[in-house]
């Protein structure tokens, strides 16, 4: 009857045993290849350090300009810029500033690294259906397994530091530009490539002339998503040595600072409205500029 009554499962010795196979098999890994591993992560490692300097050792009103002219020149709109300053100016008023410059590093060294790989990694599941066919499920469990699992592995080979952080980041934001990258190439009409083929136009010239063009609305939509998922795990990932505003939350959850916490939050919920309004207004104007602004 407990067959009925009770799940059956495996053996608890056996699945120990499995569990510490598995356990030792990644620790050996680790430390044989675990400083080789590293010392492939050097010019990021190079590059996050230069940017973090760079926005926490210039002056604020300097920075402030630069991300002024930044935001105008992506949106060409004085309401985005003058949010996007005033949104800045209250946070460094709060006391916020350096720890502000180090989340909107790390976030934009990771957007930018997942940005970077993602968008290929999408055109080759829109031209290949086989490699959409491996990907699809590798992008699912990407998607579906819970933040925090993502430290693990990384602190295991790398330890605790910003360079796991950022892997743990890019890991865990890369799969809506994938995805949307893929969707947007697939979606374009095939009535436009076939009159690109009588044309007599190659692959090449039709991905970027044609493809990627009318995609840019699905791919704006993918990188935006990536950008805000950046900024979240970017929290996350003060739980294992990352600077910035996650370290405050962090320790006001912990402490049951309330205020800590609350302020700290807004302050993350400010950047992610800075980033979410300049890339929206960025690919609105894209899309105004290729003429496919009311087709999507």
């Amino acid at each position: 009857m407990s067959f009925i009554t009770e799940f059956p499962t495996i053996d608890t010795e056996t699945l120990r045993s499995i569990k510490k196979s598995i356990d030792a098999g990644f620790k050996a890994f680790s430390r044989t290849y675990g400083d080789n591993i590293e010392t492939l992560f050097n010019p990021i490692r190079f590059f996050l350090i230069e940017s973090e300097k760079f926005l926490t050792n210039t002056p604020w009103l300097i920075i402030l300009t630069i991300i002024g002219i930044i935001a105008w020149l992506g949106s060409r709109n004085l309401k985005v810029v003058g949010s996007v300053l005033i949104i800045l100016l209250l946070i460094g008023y709060l006391d916020m500033w350096d720890n502000t410059m180090k989340t909107i590093s790390m976030t934009f060294v990771a957007a930018t690294m997942a940005i970077t790989f993602g968008i290929p990694l999408g055109i080759l599941m829109a031209k290949s259906n086989l490699i959409q066919k491996i990907m699809n499920p590798v992008l699912d469990v990407m998607q579906t397994m819970p933040s925090f699992v993502y430290l693990i592995p990384v602190v295991m080979l790398l330890g605790i530091g910003k360079v796991p952080g950022l892997i743990a980041v890019v890991v865990y934001s890369i799969p809506p530009i994938i995805r949307l990258t893929n969707l947007g190439i697939r979606l374009v009409n095939k009535s436009v490539i076939e009159a690109a083929d009588s044309y007599g136009a190659s692959n090449t010239q039709k991905l970027i002339h044609i493809q990627i063009p009318l995609a840019l609305p699905t791919i704006m939509a993918g990188i935006n998503q990536t950008i805000m998922l950046a900024l979240s795990m970017v929290v996350i990932a003060s739980m294992i040595g990352v600077t910035g505003l996650g370290q405050p939350v962090l320790m006001a959850i912990q402490n049951q600072y309330f205020t800590l916490g609350i302020f700290n939050g807004f302050a993350i919920v400010g950047i992610a409205i800075v980033f979410d309004r300049v890339s929206q207004a960025y690919g609105k104007r894209i899309q105004e500029s290729h003429g496919i602004a009311d087709e999507k």
